[in-house]
């Protein structure tokens, strides 16, 4: 992993290079998820904290459950 040091400015903004925008494919105005960890802060996409999030529920759903058509039925 590649790493950069900067500086937080003015309100705790903290300016993310060019370069590790393009790579996590985040552009100007974008939402970004940011989560403390033990090790650091971790930023990531909003999409690639979906895909994350939906991964968890993947692994508590059977691969025959259909959520959408349950929630569907309850309704």
């Amino acid at each position: 992993m590649s790493s950069q040091a900067v500086k937080i400015v003015d309100s705790g903004k903290l300016i993310i290079l060019a370069a590790f925008r393009r790579k996590l494919g985040i552009d100007t105005g974008d939402t970004v998820v940011v989560e403390l960890g033990e090790d650091g802060l971790h930023v990531r996409s909003l999409s690639s904290a979906v895909r994350r999030a939906q991964e968890i529920v993947r692994a508590f759903v059977p691969d025959e459950a259909d959520l959408a058509e349950e929630l569907i039925e309850d309704r």
